[in-house]
């Protein structure tokens, strides 16, 4: 686990009705001690993984995209060495280098499975997955992950998870919904309406053609929140972490005052608004962004808390600024 001192919890409460977190990392088998390695484009990809590998293939798949990311991850693990020696082991040991997205390239469905509960474990980063069965559908639907992206994609050669990945992680955190997006080198499938009916009801999404568009069929993980808060929640929790660590470096010391309390409620001020201009946050009808920020004071504080200098007054709440995924329009014309 990297070092830190500030720790954010965030609880989405919903009415009724790192940085740019968006580098994929991509776990496969490779004989030989298990590695970790940025790669910027696909050349560089090639020097490690054949053609005809999966990792090859995911990598492609990412960087043909037209909002491609800058640089991709690929960690390997050996299933005949003695070290690491699955997915689920690769994806715990570089758990906390730089990447937020993560892909398996040769994983069974066991391991597949070993990952996106370790990942569901750690409630940050996102799982993507491809699924080809209705029966894998159901395994992932069965665990109702908020963590893990089941995209179902039954045709062979396509990688269709990290095409998503790749066109869409990358992009501003709250500035689209992951549904009705074009994905290049992908091909529709084609179902009905009760096909794709029950492909959503599994928790999983789709590549469709609708109205003449080849586009995302929906932007939900398995559990049937929206991609879109799910990677807004983590954005703000590293961020507000990162500023506040920051404020600590930044400064010879942090009075337990006023003046030092202030100063923690800036830095989450200034994530929220930022939040709120990516399109995370909702906007009341005068264009004002819908979040409270509550601090208490040092009286409020107890002698323990400032004897150990550990403060625990901060507190936000925002609402979010969702998406529109349907609309229902009705008309009338006169004669």
């Amino acid at each position: 686990m990297p070092l830190q001192d500030v720790t954010v919890t965030i609880d989405l409460v919903k009415p009724s009705g790192l940085v740019g977190l968006g580098k994929p990392l991509i776990l496969a088998e490779k004989a030989g001690p298990s590695t970790i390695k940025n790669y910027s484009d696909i050349p560089a990809v090639k020097t490690d993984f054949a053609e005809d590998t999966n990792a090859y293939k995911k990598a492609f798949a990412i960087f043909a995209q037209e909002h491609r990311p800058k640089e991709i991850a690929i960690a390997t693990y050996d299933p005949k060495s003695t070290e690491v020696t699955s997915a689920v082991e690769a994806v715990e040991k570089y758990y906390w280098n730089d990447w937020f997205f993560v892909l398996t390239a040769n994983a069974e469905q066991a391991d597949k499975l070993a990952v996106a509960d370790f990942i569901e474990s750690q409630k940050f980063k996102i799982y993507a997955v491809k699924t080809e069965t209705e029966a894998e559908r159901a395994a992932f639907k069965a665990k109702a992950y908020d963590y893990v992206i089941d995209f179902y994609h039954p045709t062979a050669g396509e990688e269709a998870d990290a095409a998503l990945v790749g066109e869409l992680g990358s992009q501003t955190v709250g500035s689209i919904t992951w549904k009705f997006k074009e994905l290049t080198g992908i091909t529709p499938i084609d179902v009905n309406e009760a096909e794709l009916n029950k492909i959503h009801q599994d928790g999983a999404i789709a590549y469709v053609t609708k109205s003449g568009f080849n586009q995302t069929s929906e932007g939900a993980v398995v559990s049937g929140e929206y991609i879109d808060v799910m990677h807004g929640k983590s954005w703000i929790k590293t961020n507000i972490e990162n500023g506040i660590q920051q404020a600590f470096a930044n400064n010879k010391k942090i009075k337990f005052d006023h003046n030092g309390i202030n100063l923690l409620e800036g830095q989450v001020v200034t994530t929220l608004l930022q939040a709120y201009t990516n399109g995370i946050i909702a906007e009341d009808d005068e264009g004002n962004p819908i979040y409270s920020v509550t601090a208490k004071t040092r009286a409020e504080s107890s002698a323990e808390e400032r004897s150990s200098r550990v403060y625990n007054g901060l507190s936000f709440s925002f609402e979010l600024a969702g998406a529109i995924h349907e609309a229902n329009i009705t008309g009338e014309i006169k004669a």
